[in-house]
């Protein structure tokens, strides 16, 4: 898998800092600050590794996953839910575990998550 990130998150403050993180790392980084707006760039053709947060206005993470799915796009990507919340909501989760790489909670190690994508760019997951 090439080197491609999307980070989806409605904090200006976490995308700016991914972004920088990871284009330090050698990757293309788009971020979006919706559901709505990472399915645009989905349909507009975005391959690669996906950092969703879970908890945003208008359409949470859970539903933008959904959409993913429904739409078909899920074959293209993978995604690591990266979120406040210390543990999964199970029963939001629930049917959506083969989609979901990665369940990294805030605030996180740079290290940890630079660690995580890099092993899903890989082809490992857990």
């Amino acid at each position: 898998m090439e080197k491609k990130l999307m980070v989806v998150d409605d904090d200006p403050d976490i995308l700016i800092t991914v972004r920088g993180i990871f284009e330090h790392e050698g990757y293309e980084v788009l971020t979006v600050d919706s559901g709505e707006d990472c399915l645009k760039e989905l349909a507009q053709g975005f391959k690669g590794i996906i950092l969703m947060d879970i908890m945003m206005p208008f359409m949470d993470g859970w539903d933008t996953i959904k959409e993913i799915v429904k739409r078909g796009y899920a074959k293209n990507v993978k995604i690591s839910i990266v979120t406040a919340k210390g543990t999964p909501d199970l029963d939001r989760m629930e049917g959506l575990e083969p989609y979901i790489c990665e369940y990294i909670a805030k605030p996180f190690g740079v290290g940890d998550l630079i660690a995580n994508v890099n092993r899903l760019v890989s082809g490992k997951t857990k």
